[in-house]
C-alpha cells in the first residue's frame, strides 16, 4: 500500500516525503521500477544527543532567515560602494547603513542565546564566505572589528568561527539543507 502511495505522488512529480531522489527504471516488456534514495535517518542512543539536534534545528529555524539576509544585503552595499566614489562618501554610508541596521535587528539579537549566536555567526559564514570578524573589519575597519571581536569573547562567543561543512559542522549543514528543501 505504501509503495502505491508513493508511487502516485511520484508520478506526479511532487517531492516524495523523506526521500532525495525518486527514479523510475524502464524495463523492455513494459514494466517499471521506482528506486528510491532516502535521505539519512539519525538514531540517538542517548535522550542528551537527541535534545541537542532538536535544539539545533530550532536555532538553524530562527536564525537562518538572517544570515540568508545577511548575505543579500552584504551583496547590495558592495555595490552601492562600488558607485560611490570618494573614502569619505563610502564611511559616511556605512555608518549610516550601520545605525539603521542596530535600530532594526537589536531587538532580534537580544532576543538570541548565546548557542543562537554562534549558529547565526556560523550560518553568516557559509553565506557569505566571510566570517563576522572579516566583515567587519572589510565595512568599517580593523580596530572596530577587533572591539566587537573582545566584546562576543566576553559574551562567549566569537566572531572569527568559520563553518566547515564536512568537518565539526556536517550535522548543521544537514539540517541547513532539510531546512532549505522544506522538510523541518
Amino acid at each position: 500500500m505504501l509503495l502505491a502511495v508513493v508511487s502516485d505522488i511520484a508520478a506526479q512529480g511532487r517531492r516524495v516525503r523523506g526521500a532525495s531522489r525518486v527514479e523510475w527504471e524502464h524495463h523492455a516488456g513494459g514494466d517499471s521500477t521506482m528506486h528510491i534514495t532516502s535521505l539519512p535517518v539519525y538514531v540517538f542512543n542517548r535522550k542528551a544527543d537527541l535534545r541537542r539536534y532538536q535544539k539545533m534545528i530550532r536555532a538553524v529555524k530562527k536564525v537562518y532567515p538572517l544570515a540568508v539576509e545577511a548575505s543579500r544585503r552584504m551583496e547590495n552595499l558592495d555595490t552601492k560602494l562600488d558607485s560611490l566614489g570618494r573614502r569619505k562618501d563610502r564611511r559616511q554610508y556605512t555608518r549610516e547603513l550601520e545605525k539603521a541596521l542596530k535600530e532594526e535587528l537589536s531587538p532580534v539579537l537580544l532576543r538570541m542565546t548565546r548557542f543562537e549566536g554562534r549558529i547565526l555567526l556560523k550560518l553568516i559564514d557559509r553565506e557569505t564566505d566571510h566570517t563576522a570578524f572579516m566583515i567587519i573589519k572589510e565595512f568599517r575597519s580593523g580596530f572596530t572589528a577587533g572591539f566587537w571581536q573582545l566584546v562576543a569573547k566576553i559574551f562567549g562567543n566569537d566572531l572569527k568561527l568559520s563553518y566547515d561543512p564536512d568537518g565539526d559542522d556536517a550535522v548543521l549543514e544537514q539540517i541547513v539543507l532539510y531546512y532549505k528543501a522544506g522538510l523541518l
